[in-house]
């Protein structure tokens, strides 16, 4: 396996994953980003990939805030937990359905912390989706915020951040407009 920063050559298989993980697909992305988008997010900051056997096993997206700011749940993840002032977006990540459980997120996570030492990443998960605060909070991220969204119930989290009280009120946010 190899992990490290994806280049243009790693979209296409970085699109192909982010398509079969789709919730109409049986996956638990909240968003589809197009192909420009991802390599705009790539140019500005670290997009990390696993590769194994020449296709992509794994990414792990981020962006600064305001090159997100346009996509709905972004910005009612900020409204909840804006961070800091240098903080990114971290996300999404995903792993291929067959390298599930096997320390990639962890491996992709540790790469990003490398690259971006000391900086707050600010996260969004379902709260519905054990399985990804599981895994978020082996990495040692923490809930800084709920929020709720298109009636879906969300955690913001955080890792270098600072924690806030676990019974913060949670505010309502609407979804005036879609990816794409």
């Amino acid at each position: 396996m190899d992990i490290g920063r994806a280049t243009e050559i790693d979209l296409d298989g970085i699109i192909e994953l982010q398509t079969a993980n789709q919730p109409e697909r049986g996956g638990t992305l909240s968003a589809s980003l197009p192909r420009a988008r991802i390599a705009e997010m790539m140019r500005a900051m670290p997009l990390i990939v696993a590769r194994r056997g020449g296709r992509i096993a794994g990414f792990l997206m981020t962006s600064t805030r305001e090159m997100n700011a346009d996509v709905p749940i972004i910005r009612a993840m900020l409204a909840a937990y804006p961070g800091a002032a240098d903080a990114y977006v971290y996300g999404p990540i995903c792993v291929s359905a067959e390298e599930r459980g096997q320390g990639l997120a962890q491996a992709m996570f540790a790469e990003l912390q490398r690259l971006l030492p000391g900086r707050e990443g600010i996260l969004f998960i379902r709260r519905d989706n054990p399985a990804s605060l599981r895994a978020h909070a082996k990495m040692g991220m923490h809930e800084v915020a709920g929020f709720v969204f298109n009636g879906s119930d969300y955690v913001a989290l955080s890792y270098a951040g600072r924690e806030v009280a676990p019974n913060k009120p949670q505010q309502p946010a609407s979804s005036a407009g879609a990816i794409g």
